[in-house]
């Protein structure tokens, strides 16, 4: 699959309105010791640069820290198991970046927290699917079947649109990137259950149906024909859902930390080993950051208006 720029154009439907439809990911403890001084000066500086990560596992990590360290740069991969960790840890220097969420995420977190992280780059956009190991087809789904959805804010409410579109529920107003459980309608055809992103996979046997987030779903031997429906990722209002690299506001133009984005988007066998670590369901994108900055200040906005 080829690497997309996803252009300033469609960035337009970044309105709360095109957010409405749904679209990625993360994760648990932080790991321990003390960040290394953030590199600063030009690239190839010899600092220790700290990403948190959720699935350091995944080969093509290893295959990361190899390029950068042939442009001069030491890299650290730090691996969290749970998504509420790795944007505290960057804010209090414990990381100098991280790369495991999309746009709707961080601006979630920010707002939550009175945080300024921002997007340096972006990476991918993955699918969000459901899947069954009792069911081959949607339509075999009974009446009053559980489903398992992620607990997390942005996933959640992604998720819940998901299974409306694949038909198996209705929320309020249509829903939008701000659903909830509570938002589905009554007399829709299954219940839903939001439980910890990281148990959505081996939960599994319990439900008719988990929403996965695609982290987990090698990690649990799931495969497409266990897939039972998914969202889009190629349509324009997915934009809010492009994962990047995440910085403290201070370190934006930091020029180490985007040749590190320059690195990872453009070595070849980093992009090979992504898309297969992704099942080959991941769109490469280059976006420029300043349509990251902007998508991430309206999701922002549109998030504070909810409340």
């Amino acid at each position: 699959m080829s690497t997309q720029t996803l252009s300033t154009k469609k960035r337009a439907t970044k309105t709360l309105a095109a957010l409405a439809l749904p679209l990625v990911l993360l994760l648990g403890a932080c790991a321990s010791g003390t960040a290394a001084p953030a590199a600063s000066g030009d690239a190839g500086s010899s600092e220790t640069v700290r990403i948190g990560v959720v699935g350091d596992g995944d080969p093509y990590w290893e295959t990361y820290t190899k390029a950068a360290a042939d442009e001069g740069i030491t890299v650290e991969i730090v691996n969290f198991d749970s998504y509420d960790q790795p944007n505290p840890a960057l804010s209090a220097g414990e990381l100098d970046l991280n790369q495991f969420q999309h746009i709707i995420y961080l601006a979630t977190y920010n707002v939550a927290a009175n945080d300024d992280l921002v997007p340096i780059g972006a990476t991918a956009i993955y699918p969000l699917g459901l899947y069954s190991t009792k069911f081959t087809d949607v339509a075999d789904i009974p009446e009053g079947e559980t489903i398992a959805v992620p607990n997390d804010e942005s996933n959640q409410a992604r998720a819940l649109l998901v299974l409306q579109s694949a038909g198996l529920i209705e929320l309020k107003d249509g829903g939008s990137p701000f659903s909830t459980v509570a938002d589905i309608e009554d007399g829709s055809k299954v219940k839903v259950e939001a439980v910890a992103a990281d148990f959505t996979a081996s939960s599994l046997p319990d439900y008719a149906g988990a929403v996965v987030n695609n982290d987990f779903v090698a990690k649990a031997g799931l495969t497409k024909d266990q897939l039972l429906a998914q969202d889009d990722p190629a349509d324009a209002s997915a934009f809010p859902y492009i994962n990047i690299f995440a910085a403290k506001a201070k370190d934006a133009e930091n020029p180490t930390y985007l040749k590190l984005v320059q690195i990872y988007q453009e070595t070849k066998a980093v992009q090979d080993g992504v898309l297969e670590a992704s099942g080959g369901s991941a769109v490469l994108v280059k976006t420029p950051v300043s349509d990251l900055v902007a998508s991430l200040k309206d999701t922002e906005d549109a998030i504070r208006a909810q409340q």
